[in-house]
């Protein structure tokens, strides 16, 4: 049996095809990308119409299957940008009406933990989900992901998003401000925890004043990453000695990001804990960890009456039945 995913939370519409024994036989995806500015919902929204038959067939393609093969179609219900979830939905939807194939919802940042298992040897982590508009740090317990710490205001990727727009280094800014990080140097920026949540605007703000001051971009990205992935650490390690947990999987877009992995290693290895992350691939939003997540869902039992969408579903929100 193979479950045909659909991923259009945000920037990325993505097919996928992953069999039942969770085996990823495709993971095709178009993303949406701008030389300046941000993520214009209604744009997104067109990119995704425009590209979805294109990644669908090549989805098919590469898997080496006809839509006759598949049992099952999971999309994306929720977290994202209401025109992107809708485009994604209406594609799911007429395809399991046309071929008659059953179709199930899953949360998008739920799927993100549970390709993170598939795809690495962590068995009960502390997961670091670092990505567009989410930085959580969540752990299962009692029956649900429960989210320890957040951001107060921005997740981390959006934050780097701003910076980049204020800086011209074009969307998404993050795989460009890794890049200058490299030849820039320390400046003194707001850090900001409490608890183990964080907070990001403050320091957005910061870069935008020395910006405009005539800050070099370089100082600027390296000091970023610093700063922001120093609290990361430091949330990250609180939870696991929270939880009483030894393990740490770091999991979304942001996860890419070298020193990130880097510093968080390091943590990891000073406490006897065991560093995981989601390899590049599957780090990013894509369509594998939906279908993996609708397949989870669809053993268990799950079934869905409504075909639609959810803008706002946290992550625990949702029950772990699987």
């Amino acid at each position: 049996m193979k479950c045909l995913g659909i991923e259009s939370t945000a920037h990325t519409f993505g097919v996928g095809v992953v069999d039942f024994n969770g085996s990823i036989l495709s993971n095709e995806k178009a993303v949406f990308t701008t030389a300046s500015g941000g993520m214009v919902p209604h744009e997104v929204a067109k990119h995704h119409r425009e590209v979805c038959d294109t990644v669908f067939k090549k989805a098919l393609e590469k898997a080496n299957v006809k839509i006759s093969d598949i049992s099952l179609i999971s999309y994306s219900h929720g977290p994202g940008l209401s025109p992107a979830l809708i485009v994604g939905k209406d594609f799911a939807k007429r395809l399991s009406q046309d071929n008659n194939i059953d179709i199930i919802g899953v949360n998008h940042c739920v799927a993100h933990l549970t390709i993170g298992t598939l795809v690495t040897d962590a068995v009960d982590p502390v997961y670091l989900y670092v990505s567009g508009v989410n930085t959580q740090v969540i752990a299962l317990a009692s029956g649900k992901f429960r989210i320890f710490g957040e951001t107060l205001d921005i997740g981390l990727g959006n934050a780097l998003d701003k910076f980049g727009r204020e800086a011209g280094l074009g969307f998404p800014a993050g795989p460009v401000i890794e890049k200058m990080a490299i030849k820039g140097k320390y400046i003194e920026l707001p850090y900001t925890v409490k608890g183990m949540d964080v907070s990001f605007a403050g320091l957005v703000t910061k870069t935008k004043q020395l910006l405009d001051a005539g800050v070099s971009k370089e100082d600027l990205c390296y000091s970023m990453q610093e700063v922001c992935f120093a609290m990361l650490a430091e949330i990250s390690e609180r939870a696991m000695a929270h939880c009483e947990k030894d393990e740490l999987l770091l999991i979304g877009g942001v996860g890419a990001n070298k020193r990130l992995i880097s510093m968080l290693k390091k943590m990891c290895s000073s406490r006897n804990a065991k560093f995981y992350s989601v390899p590049l691939e599957y780090a990013g939003d894509q369509a594998a960890m939906i279908a993996w997540q609708g397949i989870l869902e669809f053993r268990a039992g799950k079934r869905i009456k409504e075909i639609d969408i959810y803008p706002y579903e946290r992550v625990d929100d949702v029950e772990v039945i699987w």
